[in-house]
């Protein structure tokens, strides 16, 4: 069994009229700042994140949305949207990984990828992806990247 300590909690705070330095342009870009969130965490649990971004798909910031079971995490759309519509995303990613290194999507991730791009369309904050990862592999995959995602309509 393994213990965190949490030692220190601190807020980096940007200009309001500096931009992000990160963007996320690429599958490839996704992630990796995807698997800088598994390593972070540092369990064996699935966690889900949505990643705010810009107009310009510059990072804005990224929060947790649900940490679940060894086996999944409950997601839902307002969850995920709440925090993008209060901050004024123009887009967002999603990011989960499987506790068991492989990063094959499952049929719930599927569907709940599917929700989340007939919400973000309802919203009007497009879902541009939506990256799982492996734990400890650093492999994973992407729905854009395999075509599942385009212009944030989820095709199946």
């Amino acid at each position: 069994m393994r213990y965190r300590l949490k030692l220190a909690t601190w807020t980096v705070v940007r200009e309001a009229r500096e931009p992000s330095p990160r963007k996320l342009t690429t599958p490839e870009a996704v992630a990796k700042l995807a698997i800088d969130f598994v390593r972070a965490m540092d369990d064996d649990k699935e966690h889900f994140w949505a990643v705010l971004l810009d107009g310009k798909n510059r990072y804005r910031m990224h929060t947790l949305v649900s940490t679940g079971s060894q086996g999944a995490s409950i997601v839902h759309p307002r969850e995920v949207f709440g925090p993008a519509v209060r901050e004024g995303a123009n887009a967002l990613l999603v990011a989960h990984n499987h506790p068991s290194g492989d990063p094959t999507p499952s049929f719930e991730d599927f569907e709940v990828t599917e929700r989340l791009a007939r919400t973000g369309d309802v919203v009007g904050v497009r879902l541009l992806d939506h990256v799982i990862v492996g734990n400890g592999t650093e492999k994973w995959v992407s729905f854009a990247e395999r075509g599942l995602i385009v212009n944030g309509v989820f095709k199946r």
